[in-house]
């Protein structure tokens, strides 16, 4: 079926996909190992070892959330930090020698509260566990721009900052601003010009959508959350609470950041997995834009404990070949992939 329809009337398809990107929830389960079939087992070979890199999320198996890594075929399991608070949103650096991520001040805090900058730091780790180190107080949603500058959020705010300058560049303040009033700014991504910030809206406000920085403007872009630009920035990719289990990552261009004036959802769509396991966040291109790394969950949404596994994908290929590489019960989230074939190219 397809859903074509002007973008101003994306915002209001319906109640039930309001709520599809809300993330209420109580501790994360530890949960447990479960043993992947023969065929999965081959499939995360074939599919892992032609990818040939790494990945980072965020996992609850040993408690409160805490970064772990792995290799594209799901091998090599490592846990990368530990303690009672919790640590999400890792990124990798272009270089892949530093993730970027957020740690909770103290013990559990919810997701729904990512953007209470008092209850969040943002912090950096070498993908081997060592030196991890605090570059921002305060502060969440911590993403790079280049290999020695990042982009965040706190409060109504977006900065940038060099690390560990302690200096920060003020790009927006969604304050007074008439289409983001009451807002939660969350997942801000630059564009490689500098020109645009690519940005999902909470709180009074669940959409996605384009900031102009010059011109202080906003463009919403359509319902759904954690929008990114695609590795070349002529395109945005994002979550839409629509598609199969209710969820699918949609593509859509954009020309000077403004997107097209009529909107078909299926001719947009990028993945959407067949089969009952179809809940799907967390999507992540590698920089190389051949790969995309996700979360999927059979039934339930909340970002902190529902059981959603990782998966790989090879770009253009049928969906039915994306591998899952985790099989444990607890909550898995905001995965991201480093491929040393891909180089140090710009974000």
């Amino acid at each position: 079926m397809s859903l074509r329809f002007p973008l101003q009337q994306i915002g209001t398809l319906c109640c039930s996909a309001v709520l599809g990107c809300s993330a209420f929830s109580g501790e994360p389960p530890k949960g447990a190992d479960e043993a992947p079939p023969a065929e999965d087992v081959a499939l995360m070979r074939e599919v892992g070892e032609k990818a040939n890199g790494t990945i980072v999320w965020s996992s609850s198996r040993v408690g409160n959330h805490d970064l772990f890594t792995m290799k594209t075929d799901g091998s090599d399991v490592k846990q990368i930090t530990k303690g009672d608070e919790v640590d999400w949103f890792p990124r990798f650096s272009p270089s892949g020698e530093q993730i970027l991520f957020c740690r909770s001040k103290q013990g559990w805090v919810s997701e729904r509260d990512a953007n209470a900058s008092d209850k969040w730091d943002i912090y950096t780790v070498k993908p081997d566990g060592s030196e991890p180190k605090k570059v921002v107080e305060g502060a969440s949603w911590g993403s790079w721009i280049s290999e020695d500058e990042i982009l965040f959020v706190r409060g109504t705010k977006v900065f940038r900052s060099k690390v560990g300058s302690g200096e920060e560049t003020q790009l927006m303040d969604s304050e007074g601003v008439s289409d983001l009033d009451g807002a939660l700014l969350q997942q801000p991504e630059l564009s490689s010009d500098g020109k645009y910030l690519a940005i999902t809206l909470r709180g009074s406000k669940r959409e996605t959508g384009i900031w102009n920085i010059a011109k202080k403007a906003w463009t919403q872009t359509g319902l759904g959350c954690q929008v990114n630009w695609t590795p070349d920035h002529t395109a945005i990719y994002w979550v839409h609470p629509t598609g199969n289990g209710d969820s699918r990552v949609l593509r859509m261009p954009l020309d000077n950041g403004a997107p097209p004036k009529d909107v078909d959802l299926d001719k947009l769509q990028f993945m959407d997995l067949p089969g009952r396991r179809s809940h799907e966040y967390f999507p992540q291109l590698s920089r190389d834009g051949k790969w995309m790394v996700w979360g999927i969950t059979q039934r339930g949404h909340d970002h902190d404990t529902a059981d959603y596994e990782i998966y790989l994908w090879e770009v253009g290929t049928p969906p039915e070949k994306a591998a899952r590489l985790t099989f444990n019960s607890a909550n898995d989230r905001w995965p991201d992939i480093f491929l040393p074939s891909a180089g140090s190219g710009s974000p």
